[in-house]
């Protein structure tokens, strides 16, 4: 009687796109910002620089911001917004 060996099934998971896409609690690195001029500084001068990481904490009241930890502070961004806030392809899972 042989032993029938299982193949190991690896979970496949598809990197986020935006900070938009993150999940609550998960880390994304910023790639770059496809907004106005005038509004990517304005971003960059709140934290969000290519090389940071981004991590979404809560939803605002009304659902229509997200709350995103960069750079040691808390940022609300309206969800337009992150939309245009691409992510580099790697990623890490952030422990509570």
């Amino acid at each position: 009687m042989g032993v029938k060996k299982r193949k190991r099934h690896t979970a496949i998971t598809s990197t986020p796109a935006t900070v938009d896409d993150l999940r609550s609690g998960e880390e994304g690195i910023l790639d770059r910002i496809d907004l106005p001029e005038d509004i990517a500084r304005r971003l960059m001068e709140l934290g969000f620089l290519p090389g940071n990481a981004i991590v979404p904490s809560r939803v605002a009241p009304g659902g229509g911001a997200r709350v995103f930890q960069v750079d040691g502070s808390e940022v609300a961004l309206r969800n337009d917004t992150s939309r245009k806030l691409h992510l580099r392809r790697s990623r890490t899972p952030v422990l509570p």
